[in-house]
């Protein structure tokens, strides 16, 4: 089927074009002047990983990696609520000390 050899092919482009982007942002993690630039550039990589793992499952036609995406993206999201607390505060869990 000349349709799906079609759409495979776009998914396999969609691939390497957000590996390109994946490579951009640890470039940025390891270049980034600030910590908030190694902040988006973190968030970006988790974002690209989702991406990249949906391609895959469309290209195998299967829905396994679902539960795999849920995953990646409450980690991802915890990952960065963590990093962004911890360049506002200077700590990420704070404890009440009573005296």
């Amino acid at each position: 089927m000349i349709i799906n050899a079609t759409i495979d092919y776009f998914l396999y482009f969609g691939i390497a074009v957000i590996s390109v982007g994946l490579i951009g942002g640890v470039y940025r993690i390891y270049k980034g002047p600030t910590p908030a630039d190694r902040l988006m550039a973190l968030d970006t990589i988790g974002i690209n990983i989702i991406s990249i793992t949906a391609l895959t499952g469309m290209i195998l036609r299967t829905s396994a990696f679902l539960t795999v995406i849920l995953l990646v993206g409450i980690l991802a999201f915890i990952g960065t609520v963590a990093f962004a607390k911890f360049i506002e505060r200077g700590v990420v869990l704070e404890r009440k000390r009573n005296h």
